[in-house]
């Protein structure tokens, strides 16, 4: 165990660095500088911020930045993981959003699956192909159309995720951990995300990969002509 705040401290006196040219080289306001240094951390927007911003700050400053999550991992993050308990049980309602929007998923992929079946089945009994036939060319359309414009999978790994409406200061549509092999599909098109290891997701936008570098936390705007960054 030792002190985050005092180590960071030290090894930014020690390379004679002002906040000022951290927060440019770092793009982390000086005020969160500060307050990481101070072991502040309440003074963060949240647990996701800290652990990106501890992450980028160390090893900009020379050190091991994934030690310092870590520690701040053993020391405040069994804390915040209780209060996001506490958060979650105080709003089953946005729990019962996300698992209607599993249900409706396997619903409509049952439906894409009978619709291959009746057509596969209508192509080998001899059926007039030279036939325009809505019934059966609308099902196909749909069926080849995404049935979600905004999709995150967990890669390699876990990543904290925040997902707002519209824009940063929107209504939050999603805020925790996606785990590895676990999906979150949404069907609106104007999203505002903060993802802190853009390197454990893959997401996509409009059918299309969203390609982020990673190494560092990343902001992206989704619109209905597609993304962009910050």
């Amino acid at each position: 165990m030792f002190e985050i705040g005092n180590s960071l401290r030290e090894a930014r006196v020690r390379r004679g660095i002002e906040f000022a040219q951290a927060e440019q080289a770092t793009k982390i306001r000086s005020k969160y500088l500060r307050s990481l240094e101070e072991e502040r951390f309440e003074l963060l927007p949240s647990e996701t911020y800290v652990k990106g911003f501890l992450r980028t700050y160390a090893d900009y400053l020379g050190l091991d930045g994934q030690l310092y999550v870590d520690e701040f991992n053993s020391r405040f993050g069994q804390d915040e993981r209780e209060n996001r308990t506490r958060r979650s049980s105080a709003r089953p309602p946005q729990r019962n959003r996300r698992s209607e929007t599993l249900v409706l998923l396997a619903v409509l992929t049952a439906i894409v699956v009978v619709t291959v079946v009746v057509i596969s089945a209508w192509k080998s009994s001899g059926g007039d192909h030279n036939a325009k036939s809505p019934q059966r060319t609308h099902p196909r359309k749909q069926a080849s159309s995404p049935a979600y414009y905004l999709v995150l999978k967990g890669f390699n790994g876990s990543s904290s995720v925040a997902i707002r409406k519209q824009g940063p200061n929107g209504a939050v549509v999603f805020q925790g951990t996606v785990e590895k092999g676990e999906t979150l599909p949404f069907k609106g098109k104007r999203y505002w995300l903060n993802v802190s290891t853009p390197e454990h997701l893959v997401i996509t936008v409009g059918g299309k990969r969203v390609k982020l570098a990673g190494g560092q936390p990343r902001v992206i705007t989704v619109t209905p002509t597609g993304w962009r960054a910050g």
